[in-house]
């Protein structure tokens, strides 16, 4: 496994709205998107998803879909 899938989602640099499903754990919890770790210059305004109830939310703006792996 390399060095950066151990990293905290939060630290990692991740370009915005380039993937369409992400893993979260509770720590990156409350839950927007996009994520702080990603680009907003050329993204959509940040929307804060409910995840905890159901463990997976989708992006009204984008459609990414986030699931809670914790």
């Amino acid at each position: 496994m390399s060095a950066e899938a151990n990293r905290p989602t939060q630290d990692r640099n991740v370009q915005s709205n380039a993937e369409r499903r992400y893993t979260v754990r509770r720590a990156d919890l409350p839950l927007s998107c996009p994520m702080p770790s990603m680009a907003l210059w050329n993204s959509h305004p940040r929307v804060f998803l409910p995840i905890e109830a159901e463990r997976e939310s989708k992006c009204p703006y984008c459609g990414a879909v986030y699931v809670l792996e914790d």
